[in-house]
């Protein structure tokens, strides 16, 4: 069996150059030419090996290029390389903003309501309290406040689209998961292109956010089981699925799919994942599956 290594820049600042990748063979003992997947922004190499070397080998090239701005990663170079289901988390993920915290900066709370996200993203707090307390601060608010900041403030990651519609042109069923809220997950969903959708509900009464959600709450656990259920429904094998996600609700489903991915993650997420992305687009996901950029569909 053999194993790939996989370089990734950010599309904004190639890194990958051949200098690089005669280091990356050193490193990694292998006399397997690069695969170009797109300029010097990703490449490929084989690597001798089974799966159970893959994340020694991961590290031993992440701690050569420690001080390098991309990424990394070793994986098995099997037979489902490329996913067929997609799930992703959505605040700093799929979009750049956390869409509570910019619920609460139109009321002036941004700090107080931030502080709470930050703690409950990186796991020092439960995701279900730590979500019914933000959202008690929000009671009153016009519901129609949600459409200005779709329109203002909530911008898509970038490559957020080209992933989903590469995905889905090559066949994968890709699920939006987030403990956020179907007010936003609506909209986001339906501009980046996914196939379904899953979140948290505001109460609303009268036009106006009542300060509670309606149960459940799309923690962790729903997260990992809305993996569970979609591959079940779709016959689909564990090594068959992919996620990706930033914070601290994100691990049973990132440790669940075949292929989690820590997006710029809080630091134990980016610690427990199979893979991390801290420099590149949402377009490294597509690369790690061994996609060039001449075959991505935006």
């Amino acid at each position: 069996m053999s194993l790939v290594a996989i370089l990734i820049a950010n599309p904004a600042r190639p890194a990958i150059t051949d200098a690089v990748l005669a280091e990356t063979r050193r490193v990694l003992r292998t006399d397997h030419q690069p695969r170009t997947l797109h300029g010097e922004v990703a490449a490929e190499l084989l690597v001798p090996g089974d799966p159970a070397d893959a994340p020694a080998l991961s590290r031993r090239l992440r701690a050569a290029f420690a001080a390098e701005p991309f990424d990394v990663a070793v994986l098995p170079a099997g037979p489902h390389r490329r996913k067929r289901l997609f799930l992703a988390d959505m605040d700093s993920t799929m979009i750049e903003q956390e869409c509570i915290d910019e619920l609460a900066d139109t009321i002036g709370l941004r700090a107080e309501v931030s502080a709470i996200t930050e703690r409950a993203m990186r796991g020092d707090i439960a995701f279900g309290p730590a979500l019914r307390e933000r959202v008690a601060l929000l009671r009153g608010m016009p519901v129609s406040v949600v459409d200005t900041l779709i329109a203002e403030r909530i911008s898509l990651m970038p490559g957020a689209r080209t992933l989903v519609q590469t995905l889905k042109a090559h066949g994968a069923h890709t699920c939006l998961v987030s403990g956020g809220f179907t007010l936003f997950t609506g909209p986001v969903a339906e501009r980046i292109g996914f196939d379904e959708a899953h979140a948290t509900t505001l109460e609303v009464a009268a036009g106006r956010l009542t300060g509670a959600v309606r149960e459940p709450i799309v923690d962790k656990a729903m997260k990992r089981a809305t993996l569970t259920t979609l591959r079940s429904r779709f016959g689909l094998d564990r090594a068959e699925t992919l996620a990706v996600g930033d914070g601290a609700n994100d691990l049973d489903m990132i440790g669940e799919a075949g292929l989690g991915v820590a997006f710029r993650a809080k630091p134990a997420v980016a610690a427990a994942a199979q893979v991390r992305i801290d420099h590149g687009d949402l377009t490294a996901l597509l690369y790690l599956q061994g996609y060039a950029a001449s075959e991505f569909v935006n």
